[in-house]
């Protein structure tokens, strides 16, 4: 069996930050702070990772095309 490897991953977004609001359920919000505590992370930093996979994961489907006028 080989023994665990701790993979810490590079930050990737660095310089000015922004804080955002966001609303979320008491239940996803304890899932969130369960996660930090195993992972030794601080909630925000799981938020970012979440939102990061998410970006690069996302397809945006219906998404309206603006046409040019025609001259």
């Amino acid at each position: 069996m080989d023994e665990p490897v701790l993979k810490i991953p590079a930050k990737r977004y660095g310089g000015d930050s922004a804080v955002v609001s966001v609303r979320l359920p008491k239940d996803m919000l304890r899932e969130l702070d369960q996660a930090a505590q195993a992972a030794g992370r601080t909630r925000n930093e799981i938020m970012s990772l979440a939102l990061e996979f998410a970006l690069e994961h996302m397809e945006v489907t219906n998404q309206k095309i603006e046409e040019e006028p025609e001259a």
